[in-house]
């Protein structure tokens, strides 16, 4: 954050799933202003405590009555947790910056990546809709390009981490793997297919167009987000034996003309874009090195053999960081230094 804010009462709602924990220590890293924390999760939870520098915490059940004077909910707890309980820490004066799928698509809600398009905050009702995981380190990268030559039609495809899926996907690619390793069997639980050794194209339902939920998602939200409403965007998602990070192979056609040099300075200068492209010294990104790291990373910008103002390129990010919580924490962080908190939560 660019100065000191005054701290503000902050709840985690989801505070035991893996996004929930990777929130805290994004919102330790980056010193996120709190006055008061309180950690949510489902009554199975009740009796954990959680560390924050340093202080232990309760986790404690949802309830409306929890909401009274929180003045942000991080809330990573699922659709049906987030329809239930963000309109009702919304009355009780909170804005509410939801990971889930629940909002993303509503017309009155924003959905929202600061980079991009941290305008759409300006209009929010109390509930900030963060993105999927996949289409928030696409739109990093299309928006700049967007900017400078306009795009005609994306292409992507995904690649995306069992993390995505769960703590109960990572531990199904662990075992799976150390299973086939010593010729035993595993079969599969999380997934449709064995994910060890293997790759899945197939994330989340199948709906009637021929194309999963998942490849939706990423459809629908950024157009959502680069508010290009009719812009042809099509995806293919591919669930891969990795633990931590999204990959994707992204070909966008061009309005105007754009030299892969000139997409690299272009996005080289974006805050939260690296670009690692070096062919000939393989320096290009991979899964294991975007785990864990902040920015979206970029290499393989290259022509499209098949189209005159085409480019390829290959992009790579952390899932549980740029595609959830340190977006959503990036979000907190634009409604403090813009002050758009709700009134009511700021009278608290």
């Amino acid at each position: 954050m660019k100065e000191k804010q005054e701290p503000v009462n902050v709840a985690i709602l989801g505070a035991t799933g893996r996004v929930g924990q990777e929130l805290l220590k994004i919102l330790s890293e980056r010193d996120f202003p709190i006055k008061e924390l309180k950690l949510l999760a489902s009554a199975r939870s009740k009796d954990m405590t959680m560390t924050f520098k340093g202080k232990s915490y309760p986790v404690q059940e949802p309830t409306e009555e929890q909401f009274k004077g929180v003045d942000i909910v991080l809330a990573s707890a699922g659709e049906a947790i987030s329809r239930k309980f963000a309109p009702l820490a919304v009355q009780q004066g909170a804005c509410v910056i939801d990971n889930s799928s629940a909002f993303r698509m509503d017309p009155a809600v924003p959905l929202v990546v600061p980079e991009v398009n941290g305008h759409a905050l300006k209009e929010h009702k109390g509930i900030i809709a963060n993105p999927n995981c996949s289409t928030a380190q696409l739109v990093v990268v299309l928006k700049p390009i967007h900017d400078a030559a306009g795009l005609k039609r994306v292409i992507v495809s995904t690649y995306q981490s069992v993390s995505g899926a769960g703590k109960e996907a990572m531990d199904e690619l662990e075992l799976q793997t150390r299973a086939m390793l010593n010729d035993e069997e595993h079969k599969p639980v999380v997934f449709q297919r064995q994910i060890a050794f293997n790759l899945i194209p197939h994330i989340d339902k199948f709906l009637d167009n021929g194309y999963t939920k998942e490849e939706m998602k990423l459809v629908n939200e950024t157009r959502k987000i680069l508010e290009l409403p009719d812009l042809p965007i099509t995806a293919t998602a591919v669930r891969v034996p990795v633990v931590i990070s999204h990959s994707e192979s992204v070909l966008v056609d061009l309005k105007q003309p754009l030299s892969p040099a000139q997409a690299r300075q272009i996005l080289a200068d974006s805050p939260v874009v690296e670009v690692w492209d070096d062919p000939d010294s393989t320096h290009y990104p991979t899964p294991i090195d975007a785990a864990g790291q902040d920015p979206v990373y970029v290499g393989r910008i290259r022509p499209d053999t098949s189209s005159d103002n085409g480019l390829n390129m290959w992009v790579v990010a952390d899932n549980l960081r740029i595609g959830a919580a340190l977006n959503a924490v990036r979000i907190a962080e634009y409604l403090l230094e813009h002050n758009l908190l709700l009134p009511r939560a700021l009278t608290c």
